[in-house]
């Protein structure tokens, strides 16, 4: 009997520098970029009493727009989830004409100052609008209500949606539908028991980066909200109207609740992804 050597595996040295360097330098930029602006928030806040935080941070006020913020939010993020994959699906499974043209369309909202694009949905949805001109004799208003807020979060969040399921499609390759279709697998048990599944990570990263992206979007919505208290006034202009008002612990105290439930809403996010990819 021949006993042969030990096979001996050593792990190939990566070409970046050490572990140690590299959490160093982590650590440090993250604590000067994230972590310091971030302690500035809490320890002006902390400056604050209890009651004078109550009484901007938990205002009737302040909750009217953090349901309204959140709200929004999330059906911006859920109606791009539904969209965004059906174009997502569109731009990797099929070829057309202008297919170019529409995948740089996709990109339009990171490049466009949100500015701009209030001031465009606004000028659309107006009564007096393109769009809105339509609506308003049937009792529908969009501009100035938070319908026109959803609307223009689902525009500035679809691109997040879209980018983040487009490559995980692209790796998917048609092959394995095949492979489930001739397995007897009709459409629908093919989208539900190997498409949704294996872009269902991917998905929830993109839902959520557009859902944290409407959250504190600012520019393109204070023109279409029409700013009114309890009714259409988002978080981040009640932040600026504390800062112009010179009350920069009100702010800050804004702030930190937005601060605390976004936090919160993005680690239940990230367990339900951690959880989906042990799953899967």
């Amino acid at each position: 009997m021949t006993i042969g050597r030990p096979r001996i595996y050593m792990k190939s040295p990566s070409p970046l520098p050490g572990f140690g360097i590299s959490l160093g330098y982590t650590l440090v930029y993250l604590s000067i970029i994230v972590l310091l602006p971030l302690a500035a928030v809490f320890s002006k806040t902390a400056a604050m009493g209890w009651h004078e935080f109550v009484a901007v941070g938990l205002s009737k006020r302040a909750i009217a727009a953090y349901k309204l913020t959140f709200g929004t939010a999330f059906v911006a993020a859920m109606t791009n989830a539904a969209f965004g994959l059906i174009v997502a699906w569109v731009l990797v499974r099929y070829e057309f004409w202008g297919k170019k043209f529409v995948d740089a369309l996709i990109d339009l909202p990171f490049a466009l100052p949100t500015a701009v694009a209030g001031i465009a949905l606004t000028s659309i949805y107006a009564a007096n609008g393109w769009i809105g001109r339509y609506l308003e004799p049937h009792g529908i208003k969009v501009a100035y209500t938070p319908i026109g807020i959803s609307i223009a979060l689902i525009f500035v969040g679809l691109p997040f949606v879209v980018r983040t399921v487009e490559p995980v499609l692209k790796d998917l390759g048609l092959d394995v539908e095949e492979a489930a279709a001739s397995l007897g697998a009709n459409r629908f048990a093919t989208i539900r028991r190997v498409v949704l599944p294996a872009i269902f990570p991917a998905l929830t990263t993109g839902v959520t980066l557009a859902f944290a992206r409407a959250v504190g979007e600012y520019g393109s919505v204070i023109f279409i909200a029409g700013n009114m208290p309890f009714k259409s006034e988002i978080a981040p202009l009640l932040i600026i109207v504390q800062l112009e008002q010179y009350n920069y612990a009100g702010a800050t105290a804004i702030a930190t609740v937005m601060l605390a439930m976004s936090f919160f809403l993005l680690l239940v996010v990230n367990m339900l992804q951690s959880w989906a990819r042990h799953r899967s």
